[in-house]
């Protein structure tokens, strides 16, 4: 009996053991602390080596929207989230641009340029501050999982607010460019004429298990703890969905856009990415871009792709 009682306390050991484990890896993956309402700066803006030389544009871009007429708007998620977010008219029945930042990112922040583009291009924007960022409700980040479904209710929300015949062109980047891709296999409606799609990896589980490797430790081990934690604690199932499994079923034309210097999403993610993508599609390399940068090392050029992949693909852009 006192066998018994030792060989189950450390079955009970070790299953608290890995309980603890998943647990920690979910609160440092997943997990959002509840939000300061006061900013600490001003300006909200990635403190990485790499985007420090761009800070007077980035606080120069988010100056000029700042100057800019909105409208706050908000969906109800799935799962009973408010999730909220800014809509800019450039002009009445042009195309809107729904966007998407990426991991513990902000609207403001990941796309300060994104209103500046979208105007010179003649588009509408609807900046969408994703679950757990800003004044959008929830406490959990999924990397796509449930940001894409939250992505499904917001063309619903605007096909609802501005009629049948609005076109909608689907924008992310990093993990917002993996969101959007996300719903790529899905039952669009016709609105949805394009996805555009910055620095977005291929799936969360290969993203993930890299920057473990860079953090030093044994990817192989450590995933399956975030796997179950992201399971058991966030109530999502990490490997539901992904980028390249959906792009294999995508019926719009996408537009990808990566950086060969992107230390974070390599560029080989959005390569895997453009060779699963079964509908009308580009990929455009920037030189020198590091994570995130490829508007702000070469604008000229990307709106230059944008406005002819897009009028090439049915959707007349011209850049003003």
């Amino acid at each position: 009996m006192e066998a018994l009682y030792i060989i189950l306390g450390s079955l009970a050991a070790v299953v608290i053991l890995v309980l603890l484990i998943a647990f920690i890896c979910f609160y440092l993956a997943f997990y959002v602390p509840k939000k300061n309402k006061t900013p600490k700066t001003e300006y909200d803006l990635p403190q990485d080596e790499i985007y420090v030389p761009y800070h007077d544009k980035m606080i120069e871009w988010i100056k000029e929207v700042r100057t800019f007429k909105y409208e706050e708007v908000s969906i109800t998620s799935f799962d009973g989230l408010t999730l909220r977010g800014k809509y800019y008219e450039y002009k009445k029945g042009a195309p809107i641009e729904l966007m998407f930042h990426g991991y513990r990112g902000t609207a403001e922040r990941d796309l300060c340029g994104g209103v500046k583009r979208c105007f010179t291009l003649g588009r509408n924007v609807l900046l969408v501050d994703q679950r757990g960022a800003s004044k959008s409700d929830g406490n959990v980040i999924t990397f796509g999982i449930n940001e894409s479904k939250d992505c499904l209710r917001w063309i619903d929300f605007i096909v609802e607010k501005f009629g049948d015949d609005v076109k909608i062109i689907l924008c992310g980047i990093s993990m917002g460019a993996s969101t959007v891709l996300t719903v790529a296999d899905k039952d669009l409606p016709k609105n949805v004429v394009g996805i555009l799609a910055d620095c977005g990896y291929n799936n969360a589980k290969e993203i993930i298990k890299k920057v473990v490797k860079e953090l030093k430790l044994p990817p192989n081990l450590i995933y399956p703890f975030i796997k179950l934690g992201a399971r058991l604690y966030g109530g999502f199932n990490l490997e539901e969905s992904s980028p390249e499994k959906a792009l294999k079923n995508c019926k719009v034309p996408v537009i990808f856009f990566h950086g060969d210097d992107d230390a974070f999403v390599p560029y080989y993610m959005s390569e895997k990415n453009y060779n699963a993508c079964s509908s009308p599609k580009k990929l455009v390399k920037v030189e020198g871009a590091g994570h995130g940068m490829a508007f702000l090392i070469d604008p000229d050029n990307y709106l230059k792709e944008v406005a002819q992949f897009f009028t090439e693909n049915g959707v007349e852009t011209v850049v003003q």
